[in-house]
């Protein structure tokens, strides 16, 4: 099947696509001024395909055009392809990708009531925020939550991190702790100093997990509003968790509680 689409060649770094593109990959809220995110490499972008979302344009490197797969391609509205050294200047990675889809971003979403969600409150690590998102994903919460002061959800730091986590959740951006109360799920906060352990307690299903600072953890707002306080154990005499591990290890708890309420 020959491409539906015949690719335009630029080679300019003054064209404004190129522009756009550069401040996409390298302003980590770019997006939110141009209502557009750039999906650098074939993983993020065979993601969003898996999803279902189709993508604004396709960018590919001049040297691996000729052996693009085609639906990789026939996917976008629009086909660009960018000189090799073009495409490196554009690109926020150590080894630039081959190839990148530049989609239309669907704003900082509208909160849903009584879906399972994670509350990020001021996580500002990248590399943490995009992990919390897979383990979102991966065991069962649909809804993540950004309070102010969160990094940026679509930044290409989170994106690399989240590695497709993005597109199977509701995201929302630029909350308060006003917000919380309007989930309508209990509030879950973990605690060093007090509540049960996690392995001993039943956990709510639905329900909305807090996920704090790096340094500080939960702000003072929204322990007010926790309904029920939970431990991680560390028998191995460790003062603290990093804030994905802790995560992954709360949410994969609400999973198992929740396969036993409904098995």
């Amino acid at each position: 099947m020959s491409r539906p689409i015949s690719p335009v060649l630029i080679q300019s770094r003054d064209n404004a696509l190129v522009k756009d593109l550069r401040r996409l990959s390298q302003d980590s809220a770019a997006y939110r001024k141009q209502g557009r995110v750039w999906l650098e490499g074939d993983h993020l972008c065979r993601a969003a395909l898996a999803r279902g979302l189709k993508p604004e344009v396709a960018v590919f490197a001049e040297s691996f055009w000729p052996q693009a797969p085609q639906e990789w391609a026939q996917a976008a509205g629009k086909v660009i392809v960018l000189g090799d050294k073009l495409f490196a200047e554009i690109s926020s990675l150590e080894s630039p990708a081959c190839m990148g889809y530049l989609m239309d971003w669907q704003g900082v979403g509208e909160l849903r009531r009584g879906v399972a969600t994670v509350v990020l409150d001021r996580v500002q690590d990248a590399g943490n925020v995009g992990s919390i998102l897979r383990s979102a994903s991966a065991f069962g919460f649909e809804q993540v939550l950004a309070l102010k002061g969160t990094a940026a959800l679509w930044s290409q730091k989170v994106l690399r991190a989240g590695m497709g986590a993005h597109f199977g959740l509701h995201l929302v951006e630029s909350a308060s702790h006003e917000d919380v109360p309007a989930l309508g799920l209990p509030l879950l906060v973990t605690s060093s100093h007090e509540g049960e352990l996690i392995e001993r307690t039943a956990l709510p299903w639905p329900c909305a997990w807090a996920m704090g600072h790096e340094g500080q953890g939960v702000g003072q707002a929204l322990m007010q509003q926790a309904g029920l306080f939970i431990r991680i154990g560390q028998p191995g005499g460790e003062e603290s968790l990093n804030v994905a591990a802790a995560a992954a290890i709360c949410l994969h708890a609400s999973s198992i509680s929740r396969a036993v309420c409904e098995g």
